[in-house]
C-alpha cells in the first residue's frame, strides 16, 4: 500500500473489557450509550461492518464493505498517552501514575517556586466545573489553577486575559520537567479559558498538550526512518511528544480534523497519516452528553462517505478508538475501559471479520507490513488477511 490514513475516533469504545470493573467501569459501553439518541445517523460506518464486530447487538448486522475486528487494550489503563502508544505499537504493563487526592508538596512546591505563582484546586475536577468553583478567584489572585481526573493528567487551567496561551505553556513545560520517574504522568494539559464570571467561562482551541516521552521506538519512528511520510493530524504530534512525525498540523474541531485529512489525501505522499479527532472526548464524553456525541459520530460519518470514494487504489483508510468515554455511565466523568472497533476500508480490502484482537499494537504491526516497513512490536500483524 501506498498510503495509510489512521483515524483515532477518541474515546469512541464499543463495549467494557473483561477487566473494567478493576478500572471502576461497570457495563459501560459508548456505542451502545450512542445508538440511544435519536441523532445517530451512521450508515457508512454501518455499511463497513461496524455492527458485524463481536459483541456489538445495538446495531444491523449488514454484508459489510471491509474489514472489521474488536481490539483489546493489552496497556494497564485507559487514558489517551497509552491507548495511542499501544496504537503504535508500545504496550504498556504498569499504568502511568494517578494523583486521586492531588499532588504532592514535593511537585507543587518546586512548581510554584519556578513560576512565581500559587495554586488553587489540586484534586480531580471536571474541566467545566473547576473553572466555575475556581475561576474567579483565578482571576483575583492570579495563582494557577491545577487539577487532575481519573488518568494520569497534570491540566493547569488559566485566564487568557490574566496567563496568555504562550506563557501558559511555559508553566507546562516547567511541570513537564518537574514530572518525571515516579511523577512521569502521561500529559502535562494547557486549559486556558475566557468569560467573566463563573457559569460563564469556556474553554478554548488553545489547549495544548505536554506528552510524556514514549519509552522506545514507535510506528511512527519507523516510518519515518524508512523515508517515508509520518502526518500527524490534532493531538498526535503532542501524543508523541514531537517524536517520529515528519510533518503535523493541530485541529481546532474535529471538522477542522477532517479537513485537513482531506488536503493530505489530496498531497502525493507515501507514508502514514495519523489523526486524532478529539471532540468525541472532550466536548461529549467527559460531558456525558450522549446527544452531543451521537450528532459528532453523524458529522464524521458523513464525511466518512465522501472521502472514501476520492483515495486511490493503494490507499487504505482505518478507523479505530484509544479508550471510552462512556456518555452514559455517570458513575464518573472519566474514561472508561473498553473495546474499541476497527474498520478497515479501501479499493484493496477485502470483507472479513477478523474477530477480537488481543492488542491494538495489531494496528501497528499490520500498518508496518503494508508500508514494507521494519518495526519491532508484539502486536501481530493481519495485513495479509485483509489485504487482496
Amino acid at each position: 500500500m501506498k498510503r495509510i490514513f489512521l483515524i483515532v475516533l477518541d474515546s469512541f469504545g464499543i463495549g467494557a473489557m473483561p477487566d473494567s470493573a478493576s478500572f471502576g467501569d461497570v457495563g459501560v459501553n459508548t456505542l451502545a450509550a450512542c445508538a440511544t439518541s435519536q441523532y445517530l445517523n451512521i450508515p457508512n460506518m454501518i455499511a463497513a461492518g461496524l455492527g458485524n464486530i463481536d459483541g456489538v447487538s445495538c446495531l444491523p448486522k449488514v454484508a459489510q464493505k471491509g474489514a472489521v475486528a474488536r481490539l483489546t487494550e493489552a496497556s494497564m489503563g485507559k487514558d489517551t498517552t497509552i491507548g495511542h502508544w499501544e496504537i503504535a505499537g508500545l504496550v504498556s504493563a504498569d499504568p502511568l501514575p494517578t494523583y486521586p487526592e492531588g499532588f504532592p508538596d514535593e511537585i507543587l512546591e518546586p512548581f510554584k517556586a519556578a513560576t512565581g505563582r500559587g495554586v488553587l484546586a489540586n484534586a480531580p475536577w471536571s474541566g467545566t466545573a473547576v473553572l466555575d468553583a475556581f475561576g474567579e478567584e483565578h482571576m483575583k489572585t492570579g495563582d494557577l489553577i491545577v487539577y487532575t481526573s481519573a488518568d494520569s493528567v497534570f491540566q493547569i487551567a488559566a485566564h487568557e486575559e490574566i496567563v496568555p496561551p504562550e506563557q501558559l505553556y511555559e508553566y507546562c513545560r516547567i511541570a513537564r520537567k518537574l514530572l518525571v520517574g515516579k511523577h512521569g504522568v502521561g500529559r502535562v494539559i494547557a486549559r486556558p479559558f475566557v468569560g467573566d464570571k463563573a457559569g460563564a467561562f469556556k474553554r478554548t482551541s488553545n489547549r495544548h498538550d505536554f506528552s510524556l516521552e514514549p519509552p522506545k521506538a514507535t510506528l511512527l519512528d519507523a516510518v519515518k526512518a524508512k523515508g517515508l511520510a509520518s502526518i500527524g493530524v490534532g493531538k498526535i504530534y503532542d501524543i508523541f511528544a514531537g517524536i517520529g512525525t515528519t510533518e503535523h498540523v493541530y485541529n481546532t474541531s474535529n471538522a477542522n480534523g477532517m479537513e485537513h485529512t482531506v488536503n493530505f489525501a489530496k498531497q502525493d505522499f507515501e507514508g502514514l497519516c495519523f489523526v486524532n479527532l478529539v471532540d468525541f472526548d472532550m466536548q461529549f464524553g467527559h460531558r456525558r452528553d450522549i446527544d452531543g456525541y451521537a450528532k459528532a459520530l453523524t458529522q464524521f460519518d458523513a464525511w466518512l462517505g465522501d472521502f472514501l470514494p476520492a483515495l486511490g487504489e493503494e490507499d487504505v483508510v482505518m478507523i479505530t478508538a484509544d479508550h471510552g468515554c462512556d456518555p452514559a455511565y455517570t458513575a464518573t466523568t472519566d474514561h472508561t475501559r473498553e473495546y474499541v472497533p476497527l474498520l478497515i476500508l479501501g479499493k484493496q480490502v477485502k470483507n472479513v471479520n477478523l474477530g477480537t484482537r488481543q492488542s491494538f499494537a495489531d494496528i501497528a504491526a499490520t500498518v508496518a507490513e503494508m508500508l514494507q516497513v521494519s518495526f519491532d512490536t508484539p502486536g501481530k500483524s493481519f495485513a495479509k488477511e485483509v489485504l487482496l
